[in-house]
């Protein structure tokens, strides 16, 4: 296989496909089937996915939560409206934050933001980290609780930018999956978002084992590949943790010879980047900026639950690496011309 290029992850999606809303029910969803040995592609509901496992199959699931990391502020002096996208927290003692902000040009360092109507918050900037990367320092006398409480209740639920429509109150659940847990992540593991808690129920009862790992979505997700040859593009860096019980469990299925089911791309990214010598999946607390696009050998799942994602993405490379190129291209294909959903809280695909 000739080494593939930024190019080769081009397609048009008529922007109709792009999903402003999430399906009525969460299992309800379009799902997609590909069978790579065959070729065979099936069109299906995402309730249907439980006819593909059997007793002992494992499906690896990211329980990361999306915290509401975008806040409205004021500058001081001249009340200009400044969007404040909370990154992640670098200090818990000094409140320190990694932020974007937008307008980037209108912030210096030194500059106060107020939020809330009465301005019950106030941050100072104190850092220029990158163009349009600043970190904060809030201002709040009081227990850490009631500060997270505070950024909570003014923070609003991070949806996509791609999503045109202002957040409406059910963003709040649906932006999130079921067995979100671990608060951290600034998007939504999407791939997750189809299980509901009655397929969860049903998934159980037929014996399907669920390993739990944490992948702290970040912005670099989705940013942009600019370079055509792909060995020179950098990821941002995501917190990562798969505890030993999650590591049992998927070695256990490994040997058993069960499938082994990453849910989404950051649950196979996460699994990805702790493989033992021996080729099984061992425990890890820190940090991972793997990149993977094709040609790639997977050492640990067999088969993963995707959305469908963007032209020229990283998450569409990784999906080509699992899947093959050319059963790829002819799945999105396909998907554009039986309009499926696309992104966040589009569509899904199972490849197996």
């Amino acid at each position: 296989m000739s080494k593939m290029k930024l190019s080769d992850f081009s397609f048009d999606l008529p922007e109709e496909l792009v999903a402003e809303y999430p399906s009525d029910n969460r299992d309800e969803a379009k799902l997609m089937v590909l069978h790579r040995e065959t070729g065979k592609i099936e069109h299906k509901l995402f309730k249907d996915i439980i006819n593909y496992f059997t007793e002992g199959d494992v499906m690896i699931m990211n329980n990361t939560r999306v915290f509401p990391a975008r806040m409205y502020g004021n500058k001081e002096k001249t009340g200009a409206k400044i969007e404040v996208f909370l990154l992640r927290e670098l200090n818990r003692e000094s409140l320190l934050w990694d932020v974007l902000v937008d307008p980037a040009r209108k912030i210096r360092i030194g500059n106060k933001l107020y939020f809330g109507d009465d301005d019950s918050l106030v941050a100072e900037v104190i850092d220029n980290t990158t163009s349009r990367g600043r970190t904060l320092r809030f201002l709040f006398d009081g227990p850490y609780e009631e500060f997270k409480a505070k950024i909570t209740e003014l923070g609003e639920t991070p949806l996509p930018k791609y999503i045109k429509r202002a957040v409406e109150p059910e963003d709040e659940d649906r932006y999130q999956t079921i067995f979100a847990k671990e608060e951290g992540a600034v998007a939504a593991p999407t791939a997750g978002l189809h299980f509901s808690r009655e397929l969860m129920k049903r998934l159980e009862l037929k014996g399907i084992q669920f390993a739990e790992v944490t992948l702290h979505v970040g912005l670099g997700t989705f940013r942009q590949v600019e370079v055509e040859d792909l060995t020179k593009h950098k990821m941002d860096s995501e917190q990562v943790i798969i505890s030993e019980k999650c590591a049992n469990i998927v070695n256990e299925g490994k040997k058993n010879k069960k499938r082994i089911c990453a849910i989404g791309t950051t649950s196979m990214r996460s699994i990805e980047t702790s493989v033992s010598t021996e080729g099984t999946l061992k425990p890890f607390d820190g940090w991972t900026n793997k990149f993977i696009f094709p040609p790639y050998d997977f050492s640990i799942a067999d088969c993963m639950v995707t959305n469908f994602h963007t032209p020229l993405s990283t998450l569409l490379m990784m999906i080509s690496a699992f899947c093959g190129h050319e059963l790829m291209v002819e799945a999105y294909k396909q998907a554009v011309e039986n309009k499926y959903k696309f992104y966040s809280y589009g569509d899904a695909m199972l490849i197996l």
